[in-house]
């Protein structure tokens, strides 16, 4: 079914954003979500955030307005309940570009999952209790190109249409499960979530070669086209890969063409690739030939003790989710692990003071988790 949606408030000046944030300074909740351009450009940035009331839509332009620092003020109010689905790439592009930090998130995609849906993806959950077809070729959309076509802006709407009463029916469900508390824990996991930072990885090369066997030589050119690649993306704006791929460089690197007719050889790299960049491409081959390989970067690897009690509670935590029936990542965070392994707790007063080992799960869990700290000590 074709969604019939009223038609969103479209938010591109600073003043429109002041005056929306004081409109929705007492709402009790608010759905966002965000579209980036990371298929577009080399430095990805927010190009849109949807916003949703129960009663209204809105599309927030960041590229036309010069300040969104009035809506940080909003997502920060606890107060407010702020609901995603799958937050974790929004959080992570709106403390990126704009700093802000989110408190109350009710995230419907762990909501579902906490209910046992198997299928809980945003397009699926809206097919299964909206009866509503989203149309998955907007995916793909440039979300930087100005201006942005009626249907772009549509998809981009349904995203938070639907979430407030989406959350409704998940919390009822919950409710029932007696899984509320649980899930408020789950939620705070998400939000102690720290974004990589996007930048460029020098070292990337070797996760490249590596696993395609490349010798040395072999290696050694690899490199120069990975950071060649890494320059023309940079100068045109683009992502790498538009560039040319790895499956590519990898073919360079092992057939070490050494003039324009070998490149032309190479399948996957087009004619038009040879004609703008076949000079750098060569260039990059000869340099990999006549200079030497830096040695593979060195990873610190965890003591051997903490390794093995790491071990055990992630083997421990899968064994709970099989008995509960429940993604076993649900019951415990890598990162509240790795703390219980470093920390070692002994007793309910020390282990409420971990990340993540919220009362719920204290007393779900608390009495299994002193057991094991015992047994490795």
């Amino acid at each position: 079914m074709k969604p019939k949606l009223p038609l969103a408030s479209h938010i591109d000046s600073d003043a429109k954003l002041h005056q929306l944030v004081k409109e929705l300074k007492d709402e009790s909740l608010l759905a966002l979500d965000t579209e980036s351009n990371s298929l577009y450009a080399y430095h990805t940035q927010t190009c849109l955030i949807q916003l949703s009331t129960r009663e209204q839509d809105f599309i927030i332009d960041p590229l036309a307005i010069v300040d969104m620092q009035p809506l940080g003020k909003l997502l920060a109010d606890e107060r407010i309940e702020k609901i995603f689905h799958a937050a974790e790439y929004d959080l992570i592009c709106m403390k990126r570009d704009f700093g802000f930090s989110v408190n109350n998130l009710f995230d419907t995609m762990y909501a579902a999952r906490l209910c046992h849906m198997n299928k809980f993806g945003l397009a699926n959950l809206l097919q299964r209790f909206f009866d509503v077809k989203v149309n998955k070729r907007h995916q793909k959309d440039d979300w930087g190109k100005r201006p942005l076509n009626q249907d772009s802006l549509q998809y981009a709407q349904m995203d938070t249409h639907y979430l407030p009463e989406l959350r409704d029916m998940l919390l009822e469900k919950l409710d029932k499960l007696n899984r509320l508390n649980e899930a408020q824990e789950v939620f705070e996991d998400v939000l102690r979530i720290e974004g990589k930072e996007n930048g460029f990885d020098p070292d990337g090369y070797w996760k490249i070669g590596v696993p395609n066997s490349l010798s040395r030589r072999q290696m050694a050119i690899l490199r120069e086209l990975y950071l060649l690649r890494d320059a023309l993306a940079r100068d045109k704006n683009v992502p790498p890969f538009k560039i040319f791929s790895n499956n590519v460089m990898v073919k360079i690197a092992i057939q070490q063409p050494q003039n324009y007719n070998e490149l032309y050889d190479i399948r996957g790299l087009s004619p038009r690739n040879v004609r703008q960049w076949g000079d750098d491409l060569l260039d990059a081959v000869q340099h990999g030939r006549d200079n030497r390989l830096p040695s593979p970067p060195r990873r610190e690897r965890p003591e051997p003790l903490l390794s093995e009690r790491y071990a055990a509670l992630h083997t421990w935590r899968k064994e709970i989710g099989e008995k509960r029936n429940l993604d076993s990542s649900l019951v415990l965070s890598r990162h509240t692990l790795w703390e219980l392994a470093r920390e070692m707790p002994q007793d309910k007063k020390a282990l409420s003071k971990i990340m993540g080992v919220g009362a719920w799960r204290l007393e779900k869990y608390g009495a299994d988790l002193l057991k094991l700290m015992t047994s490795l000590d």
